[in-house]
């Protein structure tokens, strides 16, 4: 009968390991982008590594929902608005450049390692209800590695699937299926 033996590795090993990726992290994006990162992580329920990067204006949070994040950086002038019973989750290594702004009345939810280009507007909801109806929000949902161009708008109630690439300009109305590629106002996939 085999036994089966186990390997363990020394705390000084990890202690090391753990040095290491800390220094490569701070010489990567810097110290202040990591001190404004735990300033930023104040205005939401559950964080991972923040950090803040490009100079002024600092993101602006208005947060009366709930907002989870993981290890992601947002840059100058991101705007985050979560409505009361709203829900923000912004997924690990994704990326927010500068003014991009998101709205959640119900949800938003970015996937991970997305790039979230300048000037993007995510939103679930109208912001006001039309003169014949109420306030309508429907779920926005973006999955993992999804690319959005610059001054793309992503509208209530749609779904763009992991890997897909939304040009820049592009106002997304619809689905977008995953692997798509979609430009245009409003948006229409090239191919999938």
């Amino acid at each position: 009968m085999a036994t089966k033996t186990t390997r363990t590795v020394p705390a000084e090993s990890i202690r090391n390991s753990t040095i290491q990726r800390v220094r490569r992290r701070l010489e990567k994006a810097g110290v202040i982008a990591h001190v404004l990162g735990l300033w930023l992580r104040c205005h939401f329920q559950r964080a991972g590594i923040i950090t803040v990067l490009g100079g002024l204006p600092l993101p602006e949070v208005h947060n009366l929902g709930r907002i989870e994040v993981e290890n992601c950086a947002f840059y100058s002038g991101v705007r985050l608005e979560c409505w009361p019973g709203g829900l923000i989750t912004i997924g690990n290594g994704t990326y927010l450049n500068r003014g991009a702004e998101i709205v959640a009345a119900r949800e938003v939810s970015i996937g991970r390692d997305c790039k979230i280009a300048r000037d993007v507007i995510i939103m679930d909801t109208d912001q006001h209800a039309l003169p014949s109806g109420e306030l309508v929000a429907k779920p926005v949902i973006i999955e993992d590695r999804v690319w959005i161009g610059a001054r793309a708008i992503i509208l209530k109630g749609v779904t763009i699937g992991h890997d897909a690439v939304i040009g820049a300009g592009s106002v997304v109305t619809k689905d977008v299926p995953p692997g798509a590629v979609a430009v245009g106002a409003p948006a229409r996939v090239l191919h999938s």
